[in-house]
């Protein structure tokens, strides 16, 4: 791709983002089904099933570097689109409902179950910068004692949420008084089931396949016009691959299911590190290691800017700032300085 005319790239790069914004939206219909016919809840059902779909693009690309034995590419795409991913709640503040009297975003989805999941977040990425120090050479059957525990931490984070979203010891089961109130599933009257499992993996198909696409296309454009492989990752592409998280999110928040927007985004942050177990298991060497410090940077990043949201859903501010909740501007802020440092960092 990268001997193809720069505007033919760019035209195929806008192509593939269009597939991927109207196949992040069928499979935010169709998990709305699946959640309610399969009894998963709103805040389960993002974490395991949507979030792991609307990742489909960073699973392509992260098994194909480490096939192709380029472990470097496999850690910069994971850690570069956590950050960024993050930063597309405050899209869905800013965008997902407006109107006079609208509460912020994490007034109207705060609950226990969401904080948990943002602490499972920060756990996972505190396991990966102490995984990117340890020495080489620590394998032991194609694994490494770093990506098993940010798996094991993973699993455990999915069996806390499960406990959490049945009962908690707090009044309401976690829920904030005034917050969102859970979103009748009506079990999909117009999709079937079957239809429902269909149009999902078809909608994961697409989402996977645009998703390389833009990969490649975006690596062909950032080449041609001289931008670093690292700020091309933490930016441009972070963005694209975030294309499904925006799309399934706005609409989500539209149809009322606040906590499912979020915890599409924290489900989505907490498995992507898992990515680095499949990325050792076929490469068969450690890959944390491999982090430069630009990874480490943004990985802290995103744990720092994970830790607002975590507040924001346990102060409940109601103050909006330019139309996004002031957690979100913070946010906002803080990846805007972050992106300064990253320069940086990067030079």
């Amino acid at each position: 791709m990268d001997s193809l005319p720069f505007a033919l790239i760019v035209v195929i790069f806008v192509a593939a983002a269009a597939v991927v914004w109207v196949a992040g939206i069928q499979l935010s219909k169709a998990t709305d089904v699946l959640d309610a016919r399969l009894h998963l809840g709103s805040a389960l059902g993002g974490l395991i099933v949507l979030a792991v779909a609307t990742n489909l693009p960073e699973i392509a690309i992260t098994v194909s570097a480490a096939v192709s034995g380029n472990l470097d590419a496999a850690v910069g795409n994971i850690l570069g689109g956590i950050a960024l991913q993050t930063v597309v709640l405050v899209i869905l503040d800013a965008f997902g409902k407006r109107g006079r009297g609208v509460k912020p975003l994490t007034y109207r989805a705060a609950s226990l179950t969401l904080v948990l999941e943002g602490l499972v977040v920060i756990a996972v990425l505190a396991v990966v910068i102490a995984g990117s120090q340890l020495p080489d050479g620590l394998e032991l059957l194609h694994l490494t004692p770093d990506v098993v525990l940010i798996a094991a931490l993973w699993v455990v984070g999915l069996i806390l949420v499960q406990r959490a979203g049945s009962h908690l010891p707090w009044h309401e089961d976690g829920r904030a008084p005034e917050a969102t109130a859970k979103p009748k599933k009506s079990g999909g009257t117009s999709m079937s089931t079957k239809k429902a499992a269909v149009v999902f993996s078809i909608a994961a198909l697409a989402t996977l396949v645009a998703g390389v696409v833009l990969e490649r296309a975006g690596d062909a454009a950032a080449s041609q016009i001289g931008l670093s492989g690292v700020l091309f990752g933490a930016t441009v592409l972070a963005l694209a691959t975030s294309l499904p998280e925006i799309s399934t999110g706005l609409r989500a928040i539209r149809q009322g299911d606040d906590n499912l927007a979020i915890s599409d985004i924290f489900g989505g942050n907490a498995f992507l590190p898992v990515l680095f177990l499949v990325a050792t298991l076929i490469s068969g060497s450690a890959v944390l290691p491999r982090a430069n410090a630009a990874d480490i940077y943004l990985t802290a990043l995103a744990a720092l800017l994970t830790l607002v949201y975590v507040v924001g859903l346990i102060f409940r501010p109601q103050r909006r700032i330019i139309g996004m909740g002031v957690d979100s501007f913070i946010v906002l802020a803080l990846y805007a300085l972050g992106m300064i440092g990253l320069f940086a960092v990067s030079s």
